[in-house]
């Protein structure tokens, strides 16, 4: 077995080889060959995944210093007081992880400095069947989606369930345009009519659309992802990509359990 210095001096090696995205998809090849796979229905959504930076490295770009106190009692972790100053990201940046940006998941929700997980998931037997890291920009949902159902769209038409972030009048669109059905949870001021959700599978897609927050459930409490570990947002993806190859693993043993 490596020694765990071993893994560390060889960690950019295996980042350039490809190796989380090679066993991910030898992963996939084995779901498909035992007939766990769909082709038609599938659900996206994303997730923070909390940086391995604090807030105290999250600094003013153009070097001004931060309020301080007079005396402090550690001048080796000094307080900083933020109180009154408005922390952004075009303005700020992390010291610790410059790629980790200023996130919250809701409104009163506390921001966090973070990166964005994403995975595309089929609906039958809720397998990931993409993924891709980004930064925390409050856009990369969309971004993403769009790349990850480009791989599974163009040969027949297929359907993608997804909440009300993903309904957006663009994205709509160009979800069309690559014969993707937007089965999305419907926005007050949403394009999807009743010629898509008068159908039986808008609600069923509805339904199914659910189950990725198991998947982000157990990469965050049993794949140890709540906080990554790692900096920067190559290795970020690495440990995603190794965290939802291992789900998969568990899923598909399940699965086998239950029908034996």
């Amino acid at each position: 077995m490596w020694d765990v210095t071993v893994f560390t001096k060889n960690r950019d090696r295996l980042l350039k080889g490809v190796v989380a995205d090679g066993f991910f998809d030898a992963v996939l090849t084995q779901a498909h060959a035992r007939g766990l796979l769909s082709d038609e229905h599938f659900t996206v959504d994303g997730t923070l995944i909390e940086a391995w930076a604090g807030q105290k490295s999250f600094k003013r770009k153009d070097g001004k210093a931060v309020k301080t106190p007079a005396e402090d009692d550690d001048p080796g972790n000094p307080t900083v007081d933020f109180h009154g100053e408005q922390r952004r990201n075009d303005t700020h940046q992390s010291t610790t992880d410059p790629q980790a940006l200023l996130a919250r998941k809701g409104k009163g929700k506390e921001s966090k400095l973070c990166y964005t997980g994403h995975v595309l998931m089929e609906n039958r037997h809720g397998l990931a069947v993409n993924c891709c890291v980004t930064q925390a920009t409050g856009r990369a949902e969309a971004e993403a989606a769009l790349a990850m159902v480009e791989q599974i769209a163009g040969w027949h038409r297929v359907t993608l369930g997804a909440d009300k972030a993903y309904d957006r009048q663009a994205l709509v669109q160009e979800m069309r345009e690559h014969r993707v059905t937007p089965h999305f949870a419907r926005k007050p001021t949403s394009i999807i009519d009743q010629r898509t959700t008068r159908h039986s599978g808008y609600e069923l897609s509805q339904r199914k659309r659910k189950r990725v927050e198991e998947i982000f459930g157990w990469v965050k409490t049993v794949g140890g992802l709540r906080k990554t570990r790692h900096r920067g947002v190559a290795r970020v993806d690495w440990m995603f990509s190794f965290a939802l190859a291992a789900y998969n693993l568990v899923r598909m043993r399940n699965l086998a359990l239950a029908s034996a």
